[in-house]
Order: structure tokens, then sequence, then C-alpha cells
């Protein structure tokens, strides 16, 4: 495996565990995130119960979301990436992507929004680690261009 490319399925990989890390967070908490607080201006006690497990759901949902993304990057490396298969190197930056750029637009909504602040930067760096790792592991340079 060229250096580029092994370069790119680290990227890819961090990005995955971080994924993992994201998802677990979300779903094994038992009340909303401190700036769901800041947004809302009010704590999790304060929030009607009908809310709380929309809410509860919602994290839920988000969570599993990352979950299975950061298991789908991480296997995708582990196996056909690490092949060089053409087709797994533009689908796993497609898959970062169609994830993080939707959850980086609603954290940026919530910071517009409302009183809150969301970490938004980090579905920017996300962004950013899947864009620099499909550079660098292009798959329309030949693999001994590395």
């Amino acid at each position: 495996m060229p250096l580029r490319s092994k370069l790119a399925a680290s990227l890819y990989a961090m990005d995955g565990i971080v994924s993992i890390g994201l998802g677990a967070v979300y779903l094994f908490r038992e009340s909303f995130m401190p700036y769901h607080a800041e947004a809302l201006s009010r704590s999790w006690d304060d929030v009607e119960p009908t809310l709380q497990a929309l809410i509860g759901a919602l994290m839920d949902v988000a969570g599993a979301g990352w979950v299975a993304l950061g298991v789908a990057t991480l296997v995708l490396v582990a196996l056909p990436v690490r092949r060089g298969e053409p087709w797994a190197r533009v689908l796993v930056p497609m898959l970062l992507l169609l994830f993080y750029i939707p959850t980086l637009l609603a954290t940026l909504a919530v910071f517009r929004e409302t009183p809150a602040s969301p970490p938004w930067y980090g579905n920017a760096v996300a962004c950013l680690v899947a864009v620099v790792a499909f550079l660098l592991d292009a798959p329309w340079r030949r693999q001994s261009e590395s």
C-alpha cells in the first residue's frame, strides 16, 4: 500500500473511531448535551417528560448514525480500501461527507439561531479530514505515483 494510501486510510480510520465515540456519547447519555440546555435556556429537569422522550429518541438516532458510520468506515478501510479498491476509495469519503455535512449545517443552525455554542468545529474537522484523505488517495491517481 503506497504511503499516500496509508495516510488516507489512517485519516479515514480516525474519522471512524471519533464517529463511534461520539455515537456512544449520544447513545448512553441520560439527558441532553450542555449546548442543548443553552439552546433551550433550560435544564433537562425543566423539560416536559414528553419532550424529554422525543429529544432522547432523536439523540439515540443520531448516536446510532454515528456508530453505524464509524463501523462502516472502519470495515471499509480494513478491507477494500486497504486492497486499493477504487469504489471503496470513493465510497468512504462520500459516506463521511453525506453524514457530516448535514450534521455541520444543523450545528451551525443551532449556533446561529439560539444562544447555544454547539461544537460545530468537530463536524467541520471531520469533513476536512475526509476531503484531505480523498485528495491524498484519489482513485484517479495511479498507485505508482505515491
